[in-house]
């Protein structure tokens, strides 16, 4: 195990849970509906999202793609809706159009707060979904047909999921992958092992270093189930960027097996919803001695022979939970809480930063580990890139905070380096700067990526001035069903950020009988990463990638706290989901960026 605190299943009589604040405690039914739909988007020539290598284009399609939707709900009360994409990612452009159609769609009867929209993470799907620059150069740009289709598949999903519904039963059941299971490696151990709550693990143990319990949420119809959502964390990456086709890789594929093995059992319209939990370090290669030599191995037999039996193996223990014949009968009331809250600028609670007073986020910035990417997963730029990069961007530090930069930019500097250090800062992305010099003055070559020419491109161009590269207003959710709680957070946390965010909830929800706190990632925006502080300071790919800086997670837990009260009652809920939203994309700029020509190919 990691280290982490483990929350096994308490209360497994659930007779007598606390039901909302005054109420009686007794059982409530509930009512579950689910659907899916394709999601039609034709493989074209553009790159995929997910590696960020424009040589990574998608010609053809190996397996369907899916918007998946489970809505549970009160008799004429409240229905919240799990949507979840095969997709490397959400963005606010897809949540926003399909929250704008299905309020058309519902009118009053929508509610926003309930909705939660996440993705499998598979790197093998279409990119362009997005209005912030980054994320979309290697596509090329932002492509409107596919947002489109990403919205018309979830809003369709939405709503028949929503028209299906009839009265079932909610139960939570966990499993266990044994440490013999080929399905997960912590791929940043190092990074891991800093950590004062794990136990410590070897280069031979990244297999034990992450949390290998699986939690399952199913819905039973005369005790049969029909529909489910599975949590494990493992990175969708079984199948490399050497591959030329949408593939819903491990979690794709294990959606498929457990629908086929549910239409096996007489229900032939099953969903299966196998979403993310604590993937930021966690990989489904093999990560210790010898890696490379074995993934070069393993991609000869077959990628995706390889993620066909990772799914499998994630399908198994679906059902070893669903089989088991001790589960937590959920019951009480639905609730949720939404808020969007700007991470540039957030004051971390002191028992959040490490007793730090004053410990603040920055503007987002990218580091030099980002650039260099993951050992097995992703490669990126050359090592010697790296370390010429990271020996640079400590010169402009220096230069800056010696009083010998730009006039009245020192106390801005001395910020930003003290949330950012010790990330050796290659892209500011706020300022819209890489290694100190302006994107459209930015000296490194065309050839070195076709990501840089994009980028210089754009810049020059004016299609970048007044757009962000990346989100910094993002979403944090909290939703309930009875005695469970889902904190639903944008981006990828790490297996022991993670642990550290659901502790952090727990402890606030405690007094609503919640006995069970899960936590669902990639939900409803993307940022990048989220690690502990202890992980930052080691700056691989995770912390160089984790944007606003060491207080990240410190940050995340203060809004979740503050919003888990919110939830609870114990303050004003002022601040739930009429807050602040991203900021409008310049529209000349966005179609600037838009019905790019895909590279290499394609119409």
């Amino acid at each position: 195990m990691s280290g982490v605190q483990e929350n096994p299943i308490q209360g497994l009589d659930a007779a007598d849970p606390t039901g909302s604040p005054g109420g009686d405690g007794a059982r409530r039914a509930f009512e579950v509906g689910h659907a899916r739909r394709q999601i039609a988007i034709e493989a074209r020539g553009y790159a995929m999202s997910g590696y960020g290598m424009a040589h990574h284009r998608a010609l053809r399609t190996a397996t369907p793609l899916w918007a998946r939707a489970m809505a549970v709900g009160e008799p004429g009360g409240r229905q919240l809706v799990i949507a979840c994409v095969d997709l490397a990612m959400v963005t606010h452009a897809m949540r926003s159009a399909a929250t704008e159609r299905l309020g058309d769609a519902l009118g009053e009867s929508w509610w926003d707060e309930g909705f939660v929209l996440t993705a499998t993470h598979t790197h093998s799907a279409p990119g362009g979904c997005g209005y912030e620059a980054l994320y979309n150069l290697v596509t090329p740009g932002f492509v409107p047909e596919h947002l489109e289709a990403v919205t018309e598949a979830v809003t369709a999903a939405v709503l028949e999921a929503r028209a299906s519904m009839e009265p079932a039963g909610l139960h939570l059941s966990r499993s266990r992958f044994a440490p013999e299971d080929p399905v997960a490696w912590n791929r940043s151990l190092r990074s891991h092992n800093r950590n004062p709550e794990v136990s410590e693990r070897t280069s031979r143990e990244a297999h034990l270093a992450l949390d290998r319990e699986m939690a399952v949420l199913t819905a039973r119809r005369d005790g049969a189930p029909e529909a489910f959502v599975s949590l494990f964390g493992v990175h969708a990456t079984c199948i490399g960027n050497t591959h030329d086709a949408h593939d819903g890789d491990n979690k794709g594929y294990a959606a498929a097996e457990a629908e086929s093995r549910l239409a096996s059992r007489g229900r032939p319209g099953a969903v299966a919803i196998f979403a993310q939990g604590t993937a930021g370090d966690v990989s489904p290669h093999y990560h210790g001695p010898g890696q490379r030599r074995r993934r070069r191995r393993l991609r000869r037999r077959g990628d995706r022979l390889h993620a066909r039996r990772n799914g499998r193996l994630q399908a198994d223990r679906a059902f070893e939970a669903i089989d088991r014949e001790e589960q937590l009968e959920l019951v009480g009331p639905i609730d949720a809480a939404l808020t969007y809250r700007d991470l540039s600028n957030i004051e971390v609670d002191p028992a959040l930063a490490g007793g730090a007073t004053g410990a603040r986020t920055s503007d987002p910035c990218h580091g030099a580990a980002f650039f260099t990417g993951t050992p097995v997963d992703g490669p990126g730029a050359p090592r010697a890139v790296g370390r010429v990069a990271r020996l640079v961007a400590r010169g402009i530090r220096w230069w800056r905070l010696s009083g010998r930069g730009p006039a009245g930019e020192r106390e801005y500097y001395e910020a930003l380096y003290a949330s950012q250090d010790p990330k050796a800062i290659v892209l500011e992305a706020s300022r819209k700067r890489a290694l100190g010099r302006p994107l459209d003055q930015l000296g490194l070559p065309d050839v070195l990526d076709p990501a840089v020419a994009e980028l210089k491109r754009q810049a020059r161009s004016g299609a970048l001035a007044g757009s962000p590269l990346v989100p910094s207003v993002l979403p944090m959710q909290i939703v309930r069903i009875g005695t469970l709680a889902i904190v639903c957070c944008p981006g990828e946390f790490t297996t022991v950020a993670g642990g550290r965010m659901r502790g952090c909830v727990a402890g606030e929800l405690a007094a609503l009988g919640i006995t069970e706190v899960l936590v669902m990632t990639y939900c409803n925006d993307y940022m990048g990463y989220v690690t502990t502080a202890e992980e930052y300071d080691e700056q691989r790919y995770e912390g160089g990638h984790t944007i606003f800086g060491r207080f990240t997670l410190g940050a995340f837990q203060t809004i979740a706290a503050d919003l888990a009260r919110q939830l609870a009652g114990t303050v004003a809920s002022s601040g739930r989901s009429e807050e602040i939203r991203p900021p409008t994309v310049p529209a000349g700029e966005l179609a600037a960026r838009s019905g790019l020509a895909p590279r290499g190919g394609g119409s």
